[in-house]
């Protein structure tokens, strides 16, 4: 998934994942009322639409990620790409 592309069903997604709507919704910082509403399809903005993406599909735990680990990725990405790569594609077989 690119990013910010539409979320064609955000209930589908839950519904697959096997969670309630509160605890999907919760964990992107929305209210199960608000998440409610973009299940029924209300226009969803695009930061909203990225937290789901980045938490439920590509299964980041926010509570994680720190700003060093992001520069330090950045820093591994510019000054050794081919490392970078090396590991990324690692990572893609864990």
């Amino acid at each position: 998934m690119r990013l910010f592309e539409e979320i064609s069903s955000p209930r589908e997604i839950r519904r697959k994942l096997g969670l309630n709507q509160n605890d999907f919704w919760s964990k992107v910082g929305v209210t199960q009322s608000g998440g409610s509403r973009y299940e029924s399809g209300r226009n969803m903005p695009r930061p909203v639409r990225e937290l789901v993406r980045l938490v439920h599909i590509e299964q980041i735990d926010l509570t994680k990620i720190r700003k060093d680990d992001l520069i330090v990725a950045e820093l591994l990405k510019t000054q050794n790409p081919e490392l970078y790569k090396t590991l990324k594609k690692s990572a893609k077989l864990k």
